[in-house]
């Protein structure tokens, strides 16, 4: 009976540990332009767990990449990222994801214009919708620029739907094409004039003394 108990005891610690793992575990949405991009950005930052491509923002379920793509469905190429939140806070992620925009374009992000590369933050709640104020303030900052100069949308969030499966991971898949892209592209070139040393880095902001 002892060993019965003991047993039970332990599915029931391990049965309990996994759901706050899995409590734990917090989802933030970013569109910032190309998803293959801004996927492979974010998805090895320490403390992600897993990072997808997709849409978001749309007013059609189940949208395909043609229909984001020719701007019938209001949807921006997105990205879903799955994060521990005791490794890697939300507010560093923030700060990643600013320092692979570019944050005065509104109207796309480098060579991929129109509605569906527009850069959005999707906040999950009055939280999330705080802390990516307060980080579009502390970019403006930095940046020496007024907050009005940032055109990055701050909104709150919409049902996020994941891209066809040749989408995800593209970068490590198509390693060749993905580099010519975004090489031709000229996002890591606009990252660097924006961003300087700080470009595609989750470091402290320079010039805010914004909680990290």
């Amino acid at each position: 009976m002892v060993r019965v108990i003991g047993v039970l005891l332990s599915a029931l610690l391990v049965f309990g540990g996994s759901q706050s793992v899995a409590a734990a575990e917090q989802t933030a949405v970013f569109a910032g332009g190309c998803f293959w991009c801004l996927e492979h950005d974010l998805e090895h930052l320490p403390g992600v767990i897993d990072a997808i491509s997709g849409y978001s923002g749309g007013h059609v379920d189940q949208p395909t990449y043609r229909q984001v793509s020719g701007e019938d469905t209001g949807h921006q190429e997105a990205v879903q990222v799955r994060f521990d939140p005791d490794l890697i806070s939300y507010s560093t992620l923030l700060r990643s994801y600013w320092r692979n925009v570019d944050p005065f374009d509104g109207g796309g992000q480098f060579c991929d214009r129109g509605d569906s590369y527009r850069p959005v933050i999707f906040t999950a709640d009055a939280a999330q919708a705080k802390a990516a104020e307060m980080s579009a303030a502390s970019a403006a900052q930095d940046l020496g620029q007024p907050r009005s100069a940032i055109k990055v949308e701050l909104r709150g969030s919409a049902p996020f739907w994941p891209a066809e499966r040749y989408h995800q991971n593209y970068a490590e898949l198509n390693d060749l094409k993905y580099s010519f892209y975004r090489f031709s592209c000229g996002r890591d070139r606009r990252l660097d004039a924006v961003w300087g040393p700080q470009a595609r880095t989750g470091q402290s902001w320079q010039k805010t003394t914004e909680l990290q």
